[in-house]
């Protein structure tokens, strides 16, 4: 395979890969370090069979696991097995299109469009895939068979968001989910986990308008659900038109909601129409939220309503604080960017979900290489958002969202490692990069190497070893 001559899909390296595969013996350059024992759990679209008119994210999930232990390292794949998955592998052909819509010549008895693509997360001893329309996906650790859905028996009846926030202190899972009284609907449900697994919350509430929600923001004392301007309408989608289009007249809004308070108690706060797929982290202080954000002034990806595409120049994301004033009388928000760098896939150190974080890392596109190239670099901000360092791949290569893996579990905020799957577009493979996590300039510390490309994907996160 690596003697082919790669597709241009394949050159852009969202190209699935046909094959499941077990590598227990990985060769590396530089040194793995010793304290890095665990598992770099990752999840991304792989679609199974190609469908007409499905864009490549809404593609089935496939886990990739890269596991280290004792500066070794060894590598799994296996396709998210949901009831979607299982289908097609029987018949042997897609069945369903983008967002879960069946094809015409699908069987009556196929209903499920799940993919379990975008996230994967270890919470109260269960290894979770997560997308936004359906419930978490569990999944065996280790071998990453698929256990099939998880609703914490029979609590959680809506959608699950694929970017729950886990609370430091307390282990607790917050969670959201859009799309909650039925697709294209305004209704929010939100809830949270506790440490042990248990379901202690779970409730609803009307937004302003129906919007793909994406992500959201949790501090120490407040949910901030932002509700902004990617649009659903089962009016358009009956008449074959985008079920999801950008409509910025309809604004932005963020609602604030104390986290042990009640939905009929949400605030309401208007800001600059905008949108936000990811949060970096958010804090509390004297009165104020401030929130740090990845904000595209148009949305990528979606069209407007009657198909147009959105403008390239404003569809990308650039680090930017959102800023929402307690104490005051004003309705309104501040939006400030903190730099002009593109960029997607904010991390933090997780010890510091929901507090004030000192560091912060994404991946970013490479300002000397065109625009709308794809992200090939890591950043890493302070607290204040400004830039202490970057490091830029090689030109044409590619990078995925940087992981933090803490030295130790009382080391300070900052001090361990970043973890990042490249695509090498020379080799048509990829590595997994290390890198000092308060040192992204002086490159990888140690690469793993991958006989394979990995796709590009979305999530990931690290499991320490028991």
């Amino acid at each position: 395979m690596l003697h082919e001559r790669p597709s241009r899909a394949e050159r852009a390296n969202i190209a699935p890969i046909p094959f499941e595969a077990d590598a227990p013996h990985l060769q590396t350059s530089g040194e793995l370090p010793r304290e890095l024992n665990g598992t770099l759990y990752r999840n991304g679209p792989n679609p199974q069979f190609s469908s007409p008119g499905a864009h490549w994210f809404v593609g089935d999930g496939m886990l990739h696991a890269f596991h280290l232990e004792s500066g070794r390292a060894s590598y799994r794949n296996r396709w998210v097995r949901t009831p979607k998955w299982l289908a097609e592998h029987d018949a042997g052909r897609a069945l369903f299109g983008g967002f879960g819509r069946k094809l015409a010549d699908a069987p009556a008895a196929v209903t499920d469009g799940g993919v379990a693509n975008t996230n994967i997360v270890f919470h109260a001893g269960r290894l979770l895939a997560l997308e936004e329309g359906h419930l978490p996906t569990e999944i065996e650790p280790g071998t990453l068979a698929t256990r099939g859905y998880h609703d914490y028996g029979g609590a959680i009846k809506a959608p699950f968001t694929a970017h729950p926030k886990i609370d430091p202190s307390t282990g607790e899972m917050v969670f959201f989910g859009y799309n909650a009284a039925g697709p294209l609907t305004p209704t929010l449900s939100f809830g949270s986990v506790s440490a042990a697994g248990k379901v202690t919350r779970f409730d609803r509430f009307e937004t302003p308008y129906a919007s793909m929600v994406h992500d959201f923001i949790v501090t120490e004392n407040h949910l901030l659900f932002p509700i902004l301007p990617i649009t659903g309408s089962m009016a358009r989608a009956m008449a074959g038109q985008p079920p999801y289009a950008w409509e910025p007249d309809k604004g932005a809004y963020v609602g604030v909601m104390k986290r042990g308070g009640s939905a009929d108690d949400i605030v309401w706060f208007r800001g600059e129409t905008c949108y936000v797929f990811h949060v970096m982290n958010a804090w509390e202080d004297s009165g104020r939220i401030i929130a740090d954000v990845m904000q595209f002034e148009e949305a990528p990806l979606f069209p407007h309503p009657d198909g147009r595409p959105t403008d390239p120049q404003k569809s990308r994301a650039r680090l930017c604080r959102w800023v929402f004033d307690l104490t005051g009388n004003t309705e309104g928000f501040s939006q400030t960017y903190l730099d002009d760098l593109t960029g997607e896939f904010p991390r933090i150190d997780g010890r510091r979900a929901g507090l004030k974080s000192g560091h912060g890392w994404y991946a970013c596109a490479n300002p000397g290489m065109p625009a709308g190239s794809w992200l090939s670099g890591i950043a890493h901000v302070g607290g204040d958002g400004v830039r202490r360092g970057q490091y830029f791949l090689p030109p044409g290569d590619t990078i995925s969202e940087p992981v933090f893996v803490a030295r130790s579990e009382d080391a300070t905020e900052g001090d361990g490692w970043l973890l990042a799957v490249a695509w090498r577009a020379r080799d048509n493979r990829s590595d997994l990069a290390v890198f000092n996590a308060t040192d992204v300039t002086s490159g990888p510390v140690a690469l793993v190497h991958l006989g394979h490309r990995v796709p590009d994907g979305f999530h990931g996160n690290w499991v320490g070893a028991a």
